[in-house]
């Protein structure tokens, strides 16, 4: 299994996220957007979360460490799950990223060999993996 960090790159893949603001904070953003302080409600939206993860940067830290999360992105591929059903053991998925499972791992293989996962982040695998897994997902 390999480890990637997560880097901020030129066309990186992203999640989608919906949020709910009070008319009167989209008003200000849309003043801060108008004055030329961001591109706009994106740019303020991501700079300010931004801003917050580094204010909690320790916080993270500590946690991923007390709890073994893999930070960054974590790929499982077939032959990595099939190695392991070889061998009798069973995987504890934990990332804080993106993990990745990959599309020809069968329903049955992935029961077989992933024990839980959680995900703190996006979990990419095909619609029967994460049916086949819905009851270890957490």
């Amino acid at each position: 299994m390999s480890v990637h960090e997560l880097r901020r790159k030129t066309g990186d893949a992203s999640e989608k996220i919906t949020i709910n603001l009070g008319v009167v904070d989209l008003g200000q953003i849309d003043l801060l957007v108008q004055e030329g302080f961001y591109s706009n409600r994106t740019d303020l939206i991501r700079t300010a979360i931004r801003n917050q993860l580094a204010a909690h940067a320790e916080v993270v830290r500590e946690t991923v460490t007390r709890k073994a999360f893999v930070l960054g992105l974590q790929d499982y591929s077939r032959s990595d799950l099939e190695a392991l059903q070889a061998a009798g053991e069973a995987l504890q998925i934990q990332v804080l990223g993106l993990a990745r499972i990959a599309d020809d791992v069968s329903p049955e293989l992935a029961r077989a060999t992933i024990e839980s996962v959680v995900v703190l982040g996006a979990l990419h695998a095909s619609a029967a993996v994460k049916a086949a897994l819905a009851d270890r997902i957490h």
